[in-house]
C-alpha cells in the first residue's frame, strides 16, 4: 500500500488587504459626498441669512421713516444710488428740519447696511408706478451685498445660479425670469427688493402762501 499524500489548498495571499483597500475608498467617497453637501447646506443658509437681515435693514428704514413726521412730503430726500454715501449730520445735539433729519437717518441707514452685509449696499427709488409726485406713497429698496459662492466657470451655468437667488427677479409660468423693477442688480451681487409704504402723519395747509404742515401732538 502506498500512503495516501494529503494536498493543501493553495492559499490564496493579498485578498484581505485588496478588500480593506476597496472599503477604505468607498468610505471616503461617502464622507467627501457628505462634506459636500453639508457645504452646500451652509452656504444656502448663509444666503437665507443675508436676506433675512436686509429684510430687517428695510424695516429699520421704516421706521425711521415713521419717525420723521414729515417724511411723506419729503420723499426724495430718502433716494439714493448704490454708491451715493450721504454725510451724516448732527440731529442728536441740535435742531434739523425734516430735510436734515430725512439725510441724518439715510446716512445712518446705509452705513449700518455697509457694516451689517458683506459689501452691502443700498439703493432708494420712488415707486416707478407712481408718476405723480403729490400721489406718491411707496419707495422701492434694493439692497445688494456678496455672498460666499462656489466658483462656475460656465457663464451660462452661473448666470442661471444667479438668478435663482436673486430676489429682484419675477419667475413667469413657464420658469423664465425677467427682472421685477427697473432698477438693476450690481455684477457680481446678490440683491433683495422690497417696497415699503410711507405712512403721513402731518396733514398740509396753506398758511402765509406756503405749505405748511401741521403734526398731532406737535
Amino acid at each position: 500500500m502506498f500512503p495516501m499524500k494529503t494536498r493543501f489548498p493553495y492559499r490564496q495571499r493579498g485578498i484581505t488587504l485588496i478588500e480593506s483597500l476597496i472599503a477604505i475608498v468607498i468610505a471616503a467617497l461617502g464622507i467627501l459626498g457628505i462634506l459636500g453637501v453639508q457645504m452646500r447646506t451652509l452656504t444656502d443658509t448663509q444666503t437665507t441669512v443675508r436676506r433675512a437681515q436686509a429684510i430687517r435693514l428695510i424695516e429699520d428704514l421704516s421706521e425711521r421713516m415713521k419717525v420723521n413726521p414729515n417724511a411723506l412730503a419729503d420723499l426724495k430726500a430718502y433716494t439714493s444710488a448704490f454708491s451715493d454715501q450721504p454725510a451724516i449730520g448732527d440731529c442728536q445735539t441740535k435742531a434739523c428740519t425734516h430735510t436734515q433729519l430725512a439725510a441724518y437717518d439715510l446716512g445712518l441707514w446705509k452705513q449700518s447696511v455697509a457694516n451689517t452685509l458683506p459689501l452691502g449696499q443700498a439703493n432708494i427709488f420712488l415707486a416707478p408706478g407712481e408718476s405723480v409726485d403729490a400721489n406718491r406713497r411707496q419707495l422701492g429698496v434694493m439692497i445688494s451685498w456678496r455672498e460666499n459662492e462656489r466658483d462656475i466657470s460656465n457663464t451660462s451655468d452661473k448666470a442661471l445660479y444667479k438668478n435663482n437667488i436673486d430676489a429682484t427677479k419675477v419667475r413667469a409660468a413657464d420658469g423664465t425670469l425677467s427682472s421685477g423693477s427697473d432698477q438693476s442688480c450690481p455684477t457680481d451681487h446678490t440683491c433683495h427688493l422690497q417696497y415699503i409704504s410711507v405712512a403721513a402723519r402731518c396733514a398740509p395747509y396753506l398758511g402765509g402762501g406756503t405749505t405748511q404742515f401741521f403734526c398731532p401732538g406737535a
